[in-house]
């Protein structure tokens, strides 16, 4: 089989090459070592395959001669393997012993093999050839094109092996006549569809099977390197079905590989993370990137001994020794199918944020969430890296596992949740409790697998175990903007949506250059500095709307975008839209707000949306507008089941929010239809249906309707949205008419008698001749909460003069530097626009600490003309240009340099 010829790498489209639909990775066992020297990610990947349905034939009863049969023992964790010939063993012990000893055996062999692997990766490594684009084994060309083609998803890595892996060497039979290949086939089948009641003996069979020798009976598979896929052939084999259902693939990471970020955190400590590029996961290790091709995995990490491993896993990682080594090992599993590139992997010179508070920064917070900003607050000195540093977790701590390994179970962790675990046991809900909706007509219809949304304990568990990692320089605003809110805002997503998917979670505060405000991936959320409170110790309450906010969007992600996945990624409204749909939702219920002020809240925030969606859609290309470029072909693949995602590499469409905004705006079009309450009593039983699968926009859609068939009476039909929201570019006519009501909204009202004062302000400041010292007018202004303040922001912006005394009146007012990210940046464009030379400071400070924000204000500073303001933009190009997103640098330096 050969790779779609159609595929142009050279378009802004990005080619997803593995053939799904011949052949399927069921499971990865990924064995990582980090070289930080040299910035790269040397080891292995064991592949378990599988033949997709239709592909190869079986035998009638699906075992072929000489078979493995998966079994466990009722009374304790045993397996059997045993050949299909044989007698049945009566008593696991004897089976299990004899298994067992065949596998102490042969793992002394596959650690060398494993050893083998790492050494030659490291050689090869160190004289890369200049460019290689194209690379492939020796012997690639002996094959035929009439040979299977394994073709994986793979950018920017050096392969150097790809070989067989020998499991029949580790359960052989011991009769003679046994035809081994076919014992082998049927072996790694059974261990795949090996019930979820059995998942700890699953893995660990995988575990076993992944260290075995390489085949003996031949040379390494051929294979062949471009710029976007691996392939893989074994001479003769001319089917999937007769494809070696395990191999191993022996790489490395390249420095500079679209997948991982190789930078340093706040503490100027060198660590790596992946990067949730485009490009996915397929530069940090061979896979399978369409989103149909979901699986498990497993992964082993050997890092510095100094260094913290956070990564997608189930159960939280206690380190061991490496030997006589000065790296620790750290593993990780999964048990629910997911894409591969929902795989996180993050490694750096993290301190868990503690859970005890110093008192001043604790009374700080006993203030309800929505306060709004006191007026006249000064900015006060900030808190430096030496005075936290007792707030870390030494190395040796970790070893011991002590900070790490916090509980299991339903059992909320102690070290990290203490204190606002137990305030969530009375709590009032102030909006309806829908945890305890369920529909027993609707059961669980993926595949197999440990399913929480099945286990009676989960449905109560309202806040999950959970942890906070940053730097020793940001654990104290970590503490108040994160830690503090994180049981709420979980414990409120419980409330609106119902069991978490995951039984855990970990925060991590990632490195400046991050390019968005957070990324949500099973078991663990990045999240900007960005969102941090942005105040002085005591004053962080008025700013933590912004981290609130986004850490229930995150939060959302677990169900909509994780356990729930689009089909076709270019329907990112599905994760998007609904994460931005529900965060204010989730936010409102975990401020406990009334009903009236969740309501003028989310009116508000709805303009500032419209806003900004207006803004985008004026100045983009009608074809990024679209919600479902594909439009009818939507979720349809090639005959191999390889495809392209539309756009995916156009470098505008990486800072377009036009997913987030204009599906947000669908979902509330929608809600508006049908009643919010009911709409989200519908999420519910939408979650329950399709939970643990992967949906287009018209298996959504289609239930919503027919669940309230008044719609479609109504003239709502599925082909009206898909017209209307989904299909077309532009802004569809319901949301034109509702904005109009929403900028009339009584907090939008208040904000604009703000603005007529300050604009009379400004007027009283101009004109000639007004005398040196002058009596400012005495004006009393409104205290307004912070999306208060944004549009405030943005109205002034609409002006096109205002006066020096004018902006510093606003800067002081509301303490500007201690409101958070989004006002902030508001109030450097306002700066720019005016020239405002006394809070030039104001600027620099946000394009070097708030990158993920800051791209839009380089073009502002250019756009201008002025040379100071064109100097500004050089000077903080300069100061962080190694640390950023790499494809937020490519934007500004064209736009600066």
């Amino acid at each position: 089989m050969q790779p779609d010829k159609n595929l142009n790498p050279d378009t802004d489209d990005l080619p997803l090459r593995a053939n799904t639909n011949h052949i399927l990775v069921r499971h990865y066992v990924l064995d990582l070592t980090l070289h930080f020297d040299r910035k790269v990610i040397s080891g292995s990947v064991v592949l378990f395959l599988e033949p997709s349905s239709g592909s190869g034939s079986k035998t009638e009863d699906g075992i072929g001669p000489g078979s493995c049969i998966i079994e466990a023992g009722r009374s304790h964790d045993v397996y059997v393997c045993r050949s299909h010939n044989e007698d049945t063993v009566e008593d696991g012990t004897e089976g299990i012993g004899k298994a067992m000893t065949k596998v102490e055996k042969i793992l002394g062999a596959g650690e060398r093999d494993g050893a083998e692997c790492q050494a030659l990766s490291g050689v090869r490594a160190q004289t890369p050839p200049k460019t290689e684009m194209i690379q492939s084994s020796h012997l690639w060309e002996t094959t035929s094109d009439d040979d299977f083609t394994l073709v994986m998803d793979c950018c920017d890595l050096h392969v150097s092996k790809v070989e067989e892996v020998d499991i029949s060497s580790v359960f052989a039979s011991e009769r003679s006549g046994v035809r081994l290949v076919n014992q082998q086939t049927a072996f790694i089948q059974n261990l795949i569809s090996m019930p979820s009641d059995q998942w700890r003996q699953k893995h660990q069979l995988f575990s076993l099977c992944s260290q075995a020798p390489g085949a003996q009976h031949g040379s390494s598979l051929q294979f062949y390197r471009d710029q976007w896929s691996l392939q893989v052939r074994k001479k003769g084999v001319a089917s999937a079905q007769g494809f070696p259902c395990a191999l191993r693939i022996c790489y490395e990471t390249r420095p500079t590989g679209g997948s991982v970020r190789w930078t340093k955190d706040q503490d100027n400590r060198v660590c790596v993370y992946t990067a949730g590029s485009p490009i996915n996961n397929r530069a940090l290790f061979p896979c399978q990137e369409p989103p149909v091709a979901m699986s498990t995995w497993q992964a082993t990490v050997r890092a510095p001994s100094e260094c913290v491993v956070l990564m997608s896993g189930e159960e939280e990682a206690v380190p061991v020794g490496d030997g006589d080594t000065s790296l620790l090992i750290w593993n990780y599993y999964v048990t629910m199918p997911m894409p591969a590139s929902t795989f996180t992997l993050a490694v750096g010179h993290w301190h868990q944020v503690p859970a005890e508070m110093a008192p001043a920064v604790e009374r700080g917070l006993k203030t309800d969430c929505s306060k709004t900003a006191k007026l006249g607050d000064r900015p006060g000195e900030r808190v430096q890296a030496d005075q936290m540093s007792g707030h870390g977790s030494s190395i040796s701590e970790v070893v011991k596992g002590s900070p790490l390994k916090t509980g299991s179970g339903d059992q909320t962790t102690h070290s990290d949740s203490a204190l606002c675990y137990s305030s969530l046991e009375d709590a009032t809900l102030s909006v309806t409790d829908y945890s305890g909706i369920v529909n027993d007509s609707i059961s669980c219809s993926h595949d197999d697998y440990p399913c929480r949304f099945t286990e009676e304990s989960t449905r109560s568990q309202r806040v999950i175990q959970h942890r906070v990692f940053g730097p020793v320089s940001l654990l104290q605003k970590a503490q108040v903007g994160v830690l503090k809110l994180l049981p709420r805002c979980l414990a409120a997503a419980h409330t609106i949506l119902g069991v978490h998917p995951f039984p855990r979670l970990d925060v991590l505060i990632v490195p400046a250059g991050f390019s968005s405000l957070g990324m949500a991936s099973p078991h663990i959320i990045f999240l900007s500095q960005s969102v941090l409170c942005a105040g002085s110790p005591g004053t962080e309450e008025k700013s933590l709307s912004l981290c609130g906010s986004r850490i229930c969007h995150e939060i959302a992600h677990s169900w909509f975008g994780l356990v729930i996945g689009a089909r076709d990624w270019t329907e990112e409204w599905i994760s998007e839209g609904f994460a931005t749909y529900l965060e204010d939702i989730i936010w409102a219920q975990a401020q406990k707000l009334p009903s009236q002020e969740t309501a003028e809240q989310s009116d508000l925030k709805a303009l500032l949306r419209w806003r900004r969606l207006s803004d985008e859609l004026q100045n983009s290309d009608e074809a990024l507008q679209i919600l479902r470029p594909n439009m009818g072909n939507t979720g349809q693949v090639s005959d191999s089941g390889s495809s392209m995602v539309k756009h995916a590499l156009n470098p505008d469409k990486t800072f377009m929010q036009v997913h987030y905004l204009k599906g947000y705006f669908l979902l509330r079009f929608l809600a508006s239809q049908v009643g919010e309450q009911q709409f989200i009593n519908f999420f519910r039983l939408f979650v329950k249906k399709y939970h643990g699968q992967l949906i287009l926009s018209q298996d959504f859609l289609q239930m919503l309707l027919i669940t309230f068939p008044d719609l479609e009476r109504e003239g709502l039909t599925l082909s009206a949205i898909h017209a209307d929201w989904l299909d077309r570019p532009g802004i569809p006519k319901w949301l034109y008419e509702r904005s109009a009501v929403w900028s009339q909204a009584r907090l939008v009202e208040e904000v604009k008698a703000e603005v007529v004062k300050w604009i009379l302000l400004s007027q009283s400041h101009q004109g000639k001749g007004r005398k040196r010292k002058r009596i400012e007018p005495k004006v009393n202004y409104k205290e307004l909460t912070s999306e208060q303040l944004v549009v405030l922001l943005e109205l002034l912006l609409e002006e096109e003069e205002l006066s020096v005394p004018t902006m510093l009146a606003l800067q002081r007012t509301y303490s500007l530097q201690d409101q958070d990210a989004e006002v902030q940046h508001r109030w450097c464009e306002l700066v720019v626009k005016h020239a405002y030379t006394q809070a030039y400071g104001d600027v620099e400070h946000f394009l070097v600490h708030y990158q993920a924000m800051g791209v839009y204000l380089y073009g502002e500073l250019m756009v201008q003309e002025d040379p100071q303001q064109q100097a500004l933009a050089r000077r903080c190009l300069s100061l962080v240009q190694e640390e950023m997103d790499q494809s937020a640098r490519r934007v500004v330096e064209e736009m600066v340099l």
